[in-house]
């Protein structure tokens, strides 16, 4: 799913900071235990989001789609001090998995793992984000864009995953994934009450600013 070459992808990782032990060990776990493990953000996409979230300093972060929990906890590597992280999820089979992985995190209680379908879960938070991380079904981007946008501070990010799409976005007779994809983009494109750029880390990042 990276843009760039294997060396290059290499060396990259030889000039960020190291992973955890812990997230190693998620990584292994996930690669040899789970289904689709590309899925997983990895070395250095975590960096990026790493430093992405200490940059913004939050003390109200949603992830939604949490997979095996590696980018929950790059993302809880920036929160203030009384700062919380939840992530959503639906996916019940991993639930054991995931939360052993929290509980031997030092954010282990400043994390919020709630299981169901996101456009419903997503309601019951009454909380104003200073980021989200969107990585979940790519046909509800759009979705889940709208209904986290009014909950984002002014100044907050919203970040989302995958969305240069192996670079299948370039496609002349894309398929309705990509379609899906291009159509998220476009709306982004064309949204007056956000900054933005799309970093092309892994498989893309689309970066997104409230103003």
């Amino acid at each position: 799913m990276s843009l760039i070459n294997e060396d290059m992808q290499q060396l990259l990782l030889n000039y960020c900071e190291p992973e955890s032990e812990l997230l190693q060990k998620i990584d292994r776990e996930t690669n040899l235990k789970v289904l689709m493990p590309r899925m997983l953000s990895g070395h250095y996409q975590g960096r990026v989001l790493s430093m992405l979230s200490k940059l913004t300093s939050p003390n109200r972060i949603l992830e939604v789609g949490t997979f095996t929990g590696y980018a929950t906890l790059c993302l809880a590597e920036g929160l203030t001090g009384n700062g919380i992280i939840y992530t959503l999820d639906i996916n019940e089979e991993l639930e054991e998995m995931v939360r052993r992985s929290f509980e031997a995190s030092p954010y282990h209680s400043r994390i919020n793992y709630i299981l169901g379908d996101a456009t419903e879960t997503i309601h019951s938070l009454d909380e104003i984000f200073d980021l989200v991380f969107i990585d979940a079904d790519k046909k509800n981007n759009g979705t889940y864009y709208d209904l986290i946008f009014d909950r984002v501070r002014p100044g907050g990010l919203i970040i989302v995953d995958n969305v240069l799409w192996s670079g299948k976005v370039l496609s002349s007779s894309p398929d309705k994934d990509t379609k899906n994809i291009t159509t998220f983009n476009d709306k982004i494109a064309a949204d007056s009450r956000v900054e933005k750029l799309i970093l092309p880390v892994r498989d893309g990042l689309f970066v997104i600013r409230k103003k």
